[in-house]
């Protein structure tokens, strides 16, 4: 992403601050009626765990376990079992009536989260560095160890997991302080477990979200008849992402994420280097800042002689 220097000033954790809005509105979404669908929806499930699907969801009655009920037809020896293993699932520390978790006391809820999630994530980036690590196996086998004591494995692993455990801690927290189970505890659940980023900060987990999210509420905003639809918008925003980054590409380089220009430089063969940007600084981009007076050879080479 380009931004201009000078006119636009890096804000400090802005990423982490991006994130916490979006993980806000997100977990808000899911709580909600007809708030999320299809990928969005299964991924948060699978974050956060099936106890936290919303009830008025169709899929919240298969989810989870529900309590053990007692009827009349029950005999006097299954209700003394029934009340035996309340007794001691409440010894086990304290569950609130309105929580969907019941075989766990919250405490629990929250530390199996974390170390559900923290695995996940730890395998993730695990996983990631397998292919580099069997590069390495008959040349430096010293370092194989690192591929599972990697410093980005535990941050990856505890963004992960911390996530979880301060969403569904703020969450059972909430329920217990005002006593009822509400969407709108999501929205707080959701900004406090955003600052889990600190673990793992990344921009380019932050803008995507964000960018998706922006899209998510803008079709819901078309659904609900609230914003218009614009044919070929796709294409549109496309071209024009295209633009901007293609002008930062030439006039400054300096502003374009490392990645992105060798990129840019692989799919046009090194030709966006090949240029002179000297002639460019006229325009006040410092665009030969990172070239140290670059210039491209013009000299035409002639054919070979028969």
């Amino acid at each position: 992403m380009a931004v201009t220097r000078g006119i636009v000033n890096p804000l400090k954790h802005g990423e982490v601050l991006l994130f916490c809005m979006t993980a806000s509105l997100y977990m808000f979404f899911f709580r909600s009626k007809d708030g999320l669908k299809g990928f969005s929806f299964s991924a948060l499930k699978f974050i956060v765990g099936k106890e936290e699907i919303p009830t008025h969801s169709n899929l919240s009655e298969h989810s989870y376990p529900q309590p053990p009920e007692t009827s009349q037809a029950h005999t006097h020896t299954h209700r003394v079992v029934v009340t035996v293993l309340s007794v001691s699932r409440c010894k086990h520390g304290p569950r609130h009536r309105c929580c969907k978790h019941y075989q766990d006391n919250c405490i629990v809820y929250c530390v199996k989260g974390f170390i559900r999630m923290f695995s996940v994530g730890y395998l993730i980036q695990c996983c990631l560095k397998v292919p580099s690590a069997f590069r390495q196996v008959f040349t430096k086998p010293s370092r194989l160890p690192s591929l599972f004591y990697n410093k980005e494995n535990f941050q990856l692993g505890a963004f992960l997991g911390s996530f979880v455990s301060i969403y569904k801690g703020t969450s059972c927290l909430l329920r217990w302080v005002r006593n009822i189970d509400d969407e709108l505890h999501a929205l707080i659940a959701g900004f406090l477990a955003g600052m889990s980023m600190f673990f793992y900060k990344s921009t380019t987990i932050s803008m995507y979200l964000f960018s998706k999210l922006v899209e998510t509420i803008y079709f819901k905003g078309i659904e609900t008849g609230h914003l218009p639809y614009f044919s070929q918008a796709d294409t549109i925003i496309y071209a024009i992402s295209t633009a901007i980054c293609f002008q930062a590409a030439v006039m400054e380089v300096q502003n374009l994420r490392p990645s992105y220009w060798k990129f840019l430089l692989r799919l046009t063969k090194g030709r966006f280097a090949f240029m002179n940007r000297r002639v460019l600084d006229v325009f006040g981009t410092q665009a030969s800042r990172d070239f140290h007076g670059f210039m491209p050879n013009r000299t035409p080479v002639s054919p070979p002689r028969p």
